[in-house]
């Protein structure tokens, strides 16, 4: 009896474990490689270098607008979803470029250049890094700054708006929960009792005083558009909800 108890704990700790890795290995999704640069995008440009609170070097890049009014003007810091990196996000930088905004786009610890290893406070603390940076550069007031969340990236701001001061906050395809997404994928594992990461958008939601947009495609088939109702939901006004018949960003 206690061979088959020591067996049946051995069992149970590798699949843990097993589990533990599965589970970072979908939630981060980095890549070292640029697809693209930031001279692509044909602006006023710096390559950036900063620390996070940890110690953490971490890389971005900053697109000055060219049609910006200096003295009144106003910025996007852009958080990416959890697969590749600031190089796959041009696209959507040039949209705010084009509309007078300028942009911040930055890497998470263990994308791109930035250093370290991918953890759910790491990207808290790399966020908020980058709105520092924003800060003391001169720059921005808080209340000049406007966060953008892809996907993973929209729990990342909506953390962010819980610990800095924001002007407003855009969720793109941002689910509510780490649990939720893998309870929907796998029914059959107990996944809210055993996940490590959660990024819990939907709880944090009711205490963002600030402006919300949410983006979200109805035929998102990872993250599905009820996701973004839920998140709606318990939101505070002013919230706004956008949907769209396609899927705007490749990651989760």
């Amino acid at each position: 009896m206690i061979k088959l108890l020591v067996i049946l704990l051995v069992g149970v700790v590798v699949l843990r474990l097993m589990f533990r890795m599965f589970e970072r290995s979908q939630i981060y999704q980095p890549t070292r490689a640029f697809w693209a640069q930031a001279g692509d995008l044909g602006v006023p440009w710096e390559d950036v270098f900063f620390h996070s609170e940890d110690g953490i070097k971490l890389h971005g890049w900053y697109f000055r607008s060219m049609d910006a009014t200096r003295g009144n003007q106003r910025a996007v810091l852009i958080c990416h979803g959890n697969g590749g990196n600031i190089g796959h996000r041009l696209d959507l930088c040039s949209v705010y470029l084009e509309l007078g905004l300028d942009v911040f786009v930055f890497d998470y610890r263990g994308y791109g250049k930035s250093g370290g290893r991918p953890s759910e406070e790491g990207t808290y603390l790399d966020a908020q890094a980058a709105h520092q940076w924003m800060q003391t550069t001169g720059r921005f007031k808080p209340d000049r700054i406007i966060a953008h969340g892809e996907s993973l990236g929209g729990a990342v701001v909506v953390e962010l708006a819980r610990r800095a001061g924001l002007a407003g906050i855009i969720l793109q395809s941002t689910f509510t929960s780490i649990p939720d997404i893998g309870a929907e994928i796998f029914p059959w594992l107990p996944v809210r009792r055993i996940a490590s990461f959660h990024y819990d958008t939907r709880t944090k939601l009711p205490a963002i005083k600030i402006p919300v947009l949410f983006l979200h495609s109805r035929t998102d088939r990872l993250i599905v558009f009820k996701h973004a109702e839920r998140n709606f939901a318990v939101a505070n006004e002013p919230a706004n909800i956008m949907s769209s018949p396609w899927r705007t960003v490749p990651d989760s």
